[in-house]
């Protein structure tokens, strides 16, 4: 896993021997954070590539495949998305992404890491001002420590986090969910990636179980993402009687989408049949 200085190319290895990778014009920049080992480069055709511990997180052309169905399909679900709160996310895609709707008073952001957001300010063209917008509050601290002290209330959460395993467990946990259930007004959604449909399945029925055990309803969809090894897999808890397979598609016409299609939303629920048959028995 990582790079090959022989091929000028990052590969990143999943399980069973599947390779994600992208030829490399140059390194950029790394260090070991405090939490992690941050890597970026130079890829050929895909601009700035960001590595955390050896797993792809973004690559410039493109980040709007991960970032557009992670936020917009539970914005365009929720009839007035105003209080947002994200964890993770300290590119500043997924913020850049919620605060582009209109309703949105305010955007919490806690991030773990503080030198992910500082190596993205300086080198990726990703944020595109959102840390400097007026509504945005950015925090650095865990996010399970935060949603579980906290008494603020949201009416969408949306955790951007590395893949379900290792430390992001805890992020994947039924207690976690509880404090996520609790933390949301009467009506809202909660949303999190759950990795890849192929790869990490016994994950993504683990993380699916749990969940049906808090939220009062809870939706599986998957989405090509660029980077990843496709299909990207999503889960969304529902409190209160809002339905997620519904969005609200006048709204979503001004945000000139590029990845996700509000208009066929229908899609998103589209699940290779064994997966979706191990998630109904789950």
């Amino acid at each position: 896993m990582g790079f090959n200085e022989k091929e000028r190319a990052f590969i990143e290895w999943y399980p069973r021997g599947y390779g994600v990778g992208f030829k490399v014009t140059d390194r950029l920049f790394e260090t070991q954070t405090e939490y992690q080992r941050l890597e970026l480069y130079e890829t050929e055709g895909f601009g700035k590539l960001l590595v955390l511990d050896g797993t792809v997180q973004l690559v410039e052309v493109g980040e709007e495949s991960y970032h557009e169905p992670l936020v917009h399909p539970v914005m365009l679900a929720h009839p007035n998305p105003r209080r947002i709160l994200i964890i993770g996310g300290g590119d500043g895609g997924t913020l850049r992404e919620v605060l582009r709707h209109e309703t949105v008073e305010k955007a919490t952001m806690v991030e773990i890491d503080e030198t992910v957001i500082e190596v993205s300010k300086i080198y990726l063209n990703v944020a595109k001002g959102a840390f400097e917008d007026p509504r945005a509050e950015v925090m650095v601290g865990d996010g399970v420590k935060y949603l579980r002290e906290t008494d603020e209330r949201f009416d969408v959460i949306i955790v951007d986090s590395t893949d379900p395993v290792g430390p992001a467990k805890l992020l994947f946990s039924e207690e976690f969910y509880r404090n996520a259930y609790d933390k949301l007004n009467d009506k809202g959604f909660y949303i999190t990636q759950a990795g890849s449909v192929y790869l990490f399945t016994n994950e993504l029925i683990d993380a699916y179980r749990a969940m049906k055990k808090v939220f009062d309803r809870v939706y599986y969809f998957s989405f090509p993402v660029i980077g990843y090894a496709s299909p990207w897999s999503f889960l969304v808890g529902v409190k209160g009687d809002l339905d997620f397979t519904r969005v609200d598609v006048e709204r979503a016409r001004k945000l000139d989408l590029y990845y996700y299609d509000p208009e066929r939303h229908e899609t998103l629920f589209q699940m290779p049949r064994y997966v979706r048959e191990l998630l109904e028995r789950a």
